[in-house]
């Protein structure tokens, strides 16, 4: 930081000089009482510049987009719910909120996401007052290290594993006061995005909340929280986001319907998780075979599998998937050999003191250990002759690990993993990926688990039966 220049002095120089802040143009419209409608400026050139700092943008991979034209809502608004990733992007790059849902289905609830480096008192205030949750600052590990921001929770039982870190405001040798009002809260988000900011410049707790995405994004761990990040960085843009749970008048979340009337009411384009890993895994997959790449034989109590070990390219550590029959053999060229046969599939995240010692606060209930759910899971695969367990090596497992050790019968208040693919989501990207390596698409499931995976359709993957485990 550059302590000589106030912050707001700094803020609108970099306003005036920087190509990627986005001009606005206030258009009235009468179901909204009037929203803003952004626009890129002309480019003089491809070097970019990120919003209020000094340093080239390294995000943008591709040649500046050109001002997108002015409409009016009604000739701009889609006649499709969701639009494409590409036309995603581009809106992304013209400084335009997009809203992003979990999938398709018409139950789904939906997030507005602004890239970090659009923001503006005015952004603000239109995504609490028309999208009325809870307004998140998406940041990247490395970024929340670099701010010293550290979990909110020692142990995260949030059902869906929300990465919350603890809350920020600018501090008070920077010009902020309560840090609560629109103005502040944008210059709070542009000071987190400033790469020479430090975690001296702000006061905990605060009125942002940063959520930590996961390295790999959706690929890894499915949500918005990941799924913003994708998108800036597709966009060539800086990897942030400003996300905000989309709530109706009546106080209950806005489902698929009601995102589609409000994307059409404030000229807004949507998309799902699903189409950014759709499109993400026609570009590459995070995951690949260790040597030996056909496995290597491993004999146990309930008869041999083949072990095949698989490392991410944003996790060194190696993932396992123990295999009987053809599942996971390779053809001459050193691809899996596909299937559409239903196969007998577990995935299973590692729990060292329930798989080892059967501690029976690590399974869904208090009765089944993940220890019992694994040995009946190997049982019945080699009574089926074909089948995969996946076993995953959890993130962060060292430090859960730990804190299950430090109140090992502290059974109430016990993160509890959901017994099936990727508890609480953390793990179904890596899981996922995995069954298609071993060319696995049709599954049958063994889990004790009702919950829904719409999610792995995105992956090529369908569940056609679950199988459960007795107690």
């Amino acid at each position: 930081m550059d302590p000589q220049v106030p912050l707001d002095a700094r803020v609108v120089r970099q306003r005036r000089s920087n190509p990627w802040h986005p001009a606005y143009q206030t258009t009235k419209q009468p179901s909204s009482g009037g929203i803003r409608h952004w626009r890129m400026p002309p480019a003089t050139d491809q070097t970019h510049t990120l919003p209020h700092c000094r340093l080239p943008n390294p995000y943008c991979l591709s040649p500046l987009p050109s001002p997108m034209p002015q409409t009016s809502p009604q000739t701009k608004a889609t006649d499709d719910a969701f639009a494409t990733i590409p036309e995603i992007l581009d809106e992304l790059r013209n400084g335009r909120m997009v809203i992003l849902t979990d999938d398709e289905d018409r139950e789904n609830e939906g997030d507005i996401v602004l890239p970090a480096q659009f923001i503006t008192p005015e952004a603000v205030t239109f995504m609490l007052s028309v999208a009325r949750g809870y307004m998140c600052l998406s940041l990247t590990e490395a970024d929340c290290d670099r701010l010293g921001l550290e979990p909110q929770s020692a142990v995260n039982s949030s059902v869906r594993g929300t990465p919350f870190t603890v809350s920020i405001d600018g501090h008070p040798k920077h010009g902020f006061t309560t840090g609560v009002s629109a103005q502040e809260r944008a210059k709070t988000i542009q000071l987190a995005i400033d790469p020479n900011s430090q975690p001296s410049d702000f006061v905990k707790p605060g009125h942002i909340n940063p959520l930590r995405s996961r390295d790999g994004g959706v690929l890894v761990r499915i949500g918005q929280t990941e799924g913003s990040l994708d998108l800036c960085r597709l966009a060539g843009l800086h990897p942030s986001a400003i996300i905000i749970e989309i709530m109706r008048d009546d106080g209950e979340m806005a489902r698929v319907p009601d995102l589609v009337a409000l994307c059409k009411e404030h000229n807004i384009k949507m998309c799902s998780v699903k189409q950014i890993i759709e499109h993400r895994l026609a570009e590459a997959s995070l995951i690949s075979r260790i040597d030996p790449v056909e496995g290597t034989k491993v004999n146990t109590p309930y008869g041999p599998f083949n072990l095949i070990a698989f490392r991410s390219v944003v996790d060194p550590m190696p993932h396992l998937a123990l295999t009987v029959g053809d599942v996971g053999t390779l053809d001459p060229s050193g691809n899996p050999i596909e299937t559409t046969d239903p196969t007998l599939v577990r995935v299973h995240r590692r729990d060292l003191l329930g798989d080892i010692f059967d501690d029976l606060s690590s399974g869904s209930d208090d009765t089944t250990s993940t220890g019992h759910m694994l040995r009946e899971s190997m049982k019945m695969i080699q009574e089926e002759g074909r089948g995969a367990i996946v076993y995953l090596r959890p993130h962060g497992v060292g430090d859960a690990l730990s804190q299950r050790l430090s109140r090992p019968f502290d059974h109430d208040t016990e993160d509890k993993p959901i017994q099936s693919i990727s508890p609480a989501m953390l793990e179904i990207g890596t899981g996922s990926q995995i069954l298609r390596a071993l060319g696995v698409h049709n599954l049958k499931l063994i889990t004790n688990s009702n919950t829904p995976y719409p999610q792995l359709e995105a992956f090529g993957l369908s569940i056609s039966e679950r199988v459960a485990v007795d107690g």
